[in-house]
Formats: structure tokens, C-alpha cells, sequence
């Protein structure tokens, strides 16, 4: 049975404008004959390239990674992983798809890349990032999302294009809103204020702000890295980036503009600080800045900077304004893959399986602490209950799955420049003095054309 989703994806098309493209792109889900592609037989040796930004982290992230291939070469012994980081300088977002168009050209693009969400009209339409149900069949995939432990209905539905999956998602977050309780208590504010929605934020950001003399709030969605959050604002104000049938761009619309009014409004009161988005997560995390709406992905390193400084680290849901409900999009990434010899493809799917499998997600969220994509997870013994039940912060970024919406891919080739011109309008109209209408209205005209 067909997987829900939640948008409608129109495109026109698609096979034949893919055939010859710049990017030297196939079809996607040619895989020749319209039957799944072969099982590998036991003794038949394959090796694969597996691409991911994860292991441009050292520590936790790569050490973990590493792991999961080294137990997937064990299960699967006729299988061989190279693992790399994405190639050249890029870093996750742009750099992951530049540089799997890269070796693209240079005819040797990784059998499996993982890639952020926002890349994902392109991945397809100009990478030829394979149709999974093409190469394997509709069912074996909707196989893959099910199972003792399955995938969040929202959360599977991520990867998908014109009806068919092209991508299995793999690790993401959602907004969280993170604060620093003891700070609260210390400007007269209850340790578990009521923080829900984004007035009820100013004035505890008001009230701390009046006790330190500082910017008690940052949000990481203000600056340039952080449209995917910003996103979920826009969402969550009524309005959005995108139109439907992909063809026009909305951020200039009302909606939108009244979301970064509230910004404006809380910069201009002084409560809410002015950082580029690494200052942000390390003032934060030093106790400097005491509320931030940031990556749930960054809670194992507030935590122990939490518990370096004595401070009571605390977790909310992403605020709603007034007369809206909060709307969380997603950050993060899907598995796609571009082989297209037969046997790196079966290969491939192996590994792409076992990467978003109940015992991968366990390693991953346990050690890295990205959001369990199986949620049931949590309440197996075997697996994470016991890190759910020790990790309480977990809470309101699981939760926020229920009403999860996708983090928009913008149409065409211009999907980097267009995300870099809203950042800096969002940028220029809460910090800098410009009006946030106008300001944005001219973005739009800009992105519009970039899309045409």
C-alpha cells in the first residue's frame, strides 16, 4: 500500500528532460528491464562508496558511522564500504550535492550520498538520483519502512518525489526550544514557565534580559544556515516559501513577513541577541544567552555544558503564534543512491537498509542523539527506552514528529543562491533596520526569477 504524504509534487516531464542533462544525470530508476535488480548471490564480491557529511565531525559522529559499516561489512561479508566525507571543501547543505555532482562529472559519483532534504529537487531532476521503487519494487520499499519498530509516517514520506521514493530518510531534527532554567529562576521566572508561544518567550526573555543586562534569546533560524528552522516560522505564522504546484515563491507573502516582524520586534525590545549561528550555540551553551530555538541535533552538547556549569538545562517545543499552531519542519538528510551497475545497486539498497534499521538507529540516536526515526524505539528495553528514559529533553523533539511538514527543496539549479537571498533579507529586516515587508517582497521578486 502506498505511503501517505502530506504535499502534492507536480512534475512535468521528468524522464525525458533528465535523459541529457548537464549534470550527466540518468534517468532516474532506469534500471533497464522495469524488474527489481537482482539479489547478489553470497559469493559475489561488490564494492560501494558510501558519501556522508557525518564523517566531517570527528568524535561521536564519525566514530559511530564508522562503526555501523564495519558491523554491515560483518553481516554481509561479500560487501566492501568505502566511507568518505564529501569531496572538496563543501560542507552539509550545498556541499553534499556539489560534490556528488562533482565526481558526477568525473564519472565516478558515490554508490549511496547522503544528502539534506533542501537538495532534494535537485538530487532528482539533475543527479538522477535512482527511484528506489524502480530498482527494487514499491513493496520491498514500503517493507523497509515498516517492521517490529517502524518509521514515522511523517518522516517516510520525506524522500519522496512524484509519488515515488528516491530517498530513505536518514537522520534529522526539528526546532527545539532550549533554556537555561536556573537563569529563569534567578530573573523571578518559574523553572518550567510557560514558554509556548512566541509572546509568552518575549516575556521571559524581557525578564532575564532586565536581570543581566544582555540579549536573553537567540534563534537560530535568523540567520544565513538557518532557513530549514526558518521555515517552520513561516509555517507556523501562515505562510510559507513555495507554492504548491512548485511554481511561486511565497516568502514575501504576508505570513511569512509577520514572522519576521515578531523577530524585528524582539531584536528592537533588546531581548533577542545578534550572533552568527555559531556564536549562537556557544553562547548558549556558556550560559550567556539563556533561551535559543536551535537543532535538537546540538542537545548532547548542551547538556554537558549544562552539567560543566552547574545550570539546569531544559527543553520546550518549537513556540506558536498567536492564533496559529507551531508547524516544526525538518533539518537533516535521506540515503539516495546513483549507481547504476546492477550489483552496486542491490548493494547498495543492503546498505542503505541497514543504515536506517532498528539496530542503526539505536547506535545513532544513543550516541550521536539525532531523533529516532522509529519511534517505538524508545520503548523497547533492548533498544533506547533506557536512553529515552534518561534523556527528558527528548521529549518535545519526538513529540514534534506528530506535525512534522518537509523542509522545502526550491526548484532548478539556483536552490543554494535562493536559500543564501532569503537568509540575508531575513538577516538585513530583523538586525539591520530594513522593513520586513519590503525587504522580503524583493527577495521573492529575486528568487522568482531564479526559478523561472
Amino acid at each position: 500500500m502506498r505511503r501517505p504524504t502530506f504535499t502534492v509534487v507536480v512534475v512535468a516531464a521528468v524522464a525525458a528532460a533528465l535523459t541529457g542533462c548537464a549534470t550527466g544525470g540518468a534517468a532516474p530508476g532506469a534500471s533497464g528491464t522495469g524488474a527489481p535488480v537482482p539479489e547478489l548471490s553470497p559469493d559475489q564480491q561488490v564494492d560501494i562508496v558510501f558519501e556522508s557529511y557525518n564523517l566531517q565531525q570527528a568524535g561521536l559522529w564519525s566514530d559511530t558511522i564508522n562503526g555501523l559499516v564495519a558491523d554491515f561489512e560483518a553481516q554481509h561479508p561479500n560487501i566492501h564500504v568505502k566511507a568518505q566525507p564529501p569531496q572538496g571543501s563543501g560542507t552539509a547543505g550545498a556541499g553534499t550535492a556539489s560534490s556528488v555532482q562533482t565526481q558526477m562529472l568525473a564519472g565516478s559519483p558515490p554508490d549511496v550520498a547522503q544528502l539534506t532534504f533542501d537538495t532534494l529537487d535537485f538530487a532528482v531532476n539533475e543527479l538522477g538520483a535512482q527511484s528506489l521503487d524502480g530498482l527494487f519494487g514499491a513493496e520491498a520499499v514500503d517493507a523497509t519502512f515498516s517492521g517490529e519498530h517502524p518509521f514515522h509516517p511523517r518522516a517516510a514520506t520525506l524522500g519522496d518525489w512524484d509519488g515515488e521514493t528516491y530517498g530513505i530518510p536518514y537522520v534529522f531534527s526539528t526546532p527545539t526550544l532550549f533554556y537555561n532554567a536556573t537563569a529563569l529562576t534567578k530573573a523571578g521566572l518559574p523553572a518550567d514557565a510557560d514558554l509556548s508561544t512566541w509572546p509568552k518567550v518575549a516575556a521571559a526573555a524581557k525578564a532575564v534580559t532586565a536581570a543581566t543586562g544582555k540579549p536573553a534569546l537567540s534563534v537560530s533560524c535568523s540567520v544565513k544556515g538557518g532557513n530549514w528552522c526558518m521555515q517552520a516560522l513561516f509555517r507556523s505564522a501562515g505562510g510559507d516559501v513555495l507554492s504548491q504546484d512548485r511554481k511561486t515563491i511565497e516568502f514575501g507573502e504576508p505570513g511569512a513577513v509577520s514572522a519576521v516582524t515578531a523577530l524585528r520586534q524582539m531584536y528592537d525590545d533588546g531581548v533577542l541577541a545578534n550572533l552568527d549561528s555559531t556564536t549562537q550555540y556557544e553562547s548558549f551553551a556558556k550560559g550567556d544567552v539563556a533561551i535559543q530555538l536551535q537543532t535538537s541535533a546540538l542537545q548532547g552538547m548542551f547538556m554537558k555544558s549544562a552539567a560543566t556549569g552547574g545550570w539546569d538545562l531544559r527543553a520546550a517545543p518549537m513556540p506558536a503564534f498567536e492564533g496559529h499552531a507551531a508547524v516544526p519542519t525538518n533539518s537533516g538528510s535521506a540515503l539516495f543512491t546513483f549507481s547504476q551497475d546492477p550489483a552496486k545497486q542491490r548493494a547498495s539498497w543492503e546498505f542503505i537498509k541497514f543504515m536506517t534499521s532498528d539496530h542503526a538507529y539505536t547506535e545513532i540516536s544513543s550516541k550521536i542523539g539525532y531523533l529516532p526515526l522509529r519511534p517505538s524505539l524508545t520503548e523497547d528495553p533492548a533498544s533506547l527506552k533506557e536512553w529515552a528514559d534518561n534523556n527528558p529533553l527528548l521529549a518535545p523533539n519526538l513529540g514534534q514528529l506528530d506535525t512534522l511538514e518537509a523542509w522545502e527543496s526550491y526548484p532548478g539549479n539556483s536552490y543554494v543562491q535562493a536559500d543564501d537571498i532569503l537568509g540575508q533579507a531575513v538577516e538585513d529586516a530583523v538586525y539591520y533596520g530594513k522593513d520586513p515587508a519590503a525587504t522580503l517582497q524583493a527577495a521573492q521578486q529575486r528568487v522568482q526569477e531564479l526559478i523561472q
